[in-house]
């Protein structure tokens, strides 16, 4: 079950009482933080770990992959102690299969869905339904993630389907491993166009962004956050309170995101 915005600030303050003061965390500081990422935001929560390096005087270090991956590595035993999806549909699953502690969850930071092209010959385009996409893309492909298991794909997908241009694309895209893929296969022009979150689109200066996905086409985009329910690290608390405050969002917002607001 998704968890609910309106309790994230119950959540920041229990994490204050439920784990060790900061003093005691900080004289235990060992092993490092593990946060299991999403790639997507491999740039965005670099900066900001470097920030919580340097305010609570923990090491923090960032596993990156694709989001199923990270969730299936966890729940086999991989030692990490946040986990920091790219969809809520995947941290649901974390839920269900118990490898996040659920009222550890906030729903942290938000992007938009985009169209790209190549950078050397893009050209604007409104995406309303019905609109030319198949047309668009000429005899090109359309890159990608995985439409059925990948959160940027599964995206794509239902914003395609929304607008009644699915049918005609689906036997045109290439699977792309992840956002960062998909962003080089446009790159390269070994794709007329591509999906990508516009966080990523922002990174390369081989790709433009051609369109923006309306709101209204895809599941909300959210970024979730949670503690590993088997983390036994002391400084786990301190550093997901960390990326949930105030000192963190002019990071993520620097990168393109929305910081979700805590009631």
């Amino acid at each position: 079950m998704r968890f609910n915005r309106s309790r994230r600030a119950i959540v920041l303050a229990a994490l204050g009482t439920l784990f060790m003061p900061a003093a005691a965390v900080q004289s235990r500081a060992a092993e490092p933080v593990r946060i299991f990422a999403a790639a997507t935001l491999q740039e965005a929560l670099n900066t900001a770990m470097t920030a919580a390096q340097t305010a609570l005087h923990v090491p923090v270090v960032g596993v990156y992959g694709p989001s199923p991956s990270l969730v299936k590595q966890l729940e086999n035993g991989a030692p990490g102690d946040i986990l920091f999806s790219a969809d809520a549909h995947w941290m649901d699953e974390a839920v269900k299969r118990k490898v996040v502690d659920p009222a550890t969850r906030v729903d942290l930071l938000s992007s938009r869905l985009v169209l790209i092209a190549p950078a050397v010959h893009a050209t604007a385009t409104t995406i309303r339904p019905g609109f030319p996409l198949a047309a668009m893309l000429g005899n090109g492909r359309l890159a990608m993630c995985d439409p059925m298991m990948m959160p940027a794909g599964r995206y794509g997908r239902a914003a395609l389907q929304k607008l009644g241009v699915w049918n005609s694309v689906k036997g045109r895209v290439v699977d792309a491993a992840d956002v960062r893929a998909a962003l080089a296969y446009v790159a390269r022009q070994e794709a007329q166009l591509g999906i990508v979150f516009d966080t990523d689109a922002r990174l390369d200066p081989g790709v433009k962004i051609v369109g923006t996905f309306p709101a209204n086409t895809t599941p909300p985009i959210v970024f979730p956050i949670a503690a590993v329910a088997q983390s036994r690290n002391p400084n786990t608390a301190a550093v997901l309170r960390f990326l949930a405050s105030p000192s963190a969002k002019p990071i993520f917002e620097k990168f393109g995101y929305v910081v979700l607001p805590a009631p």
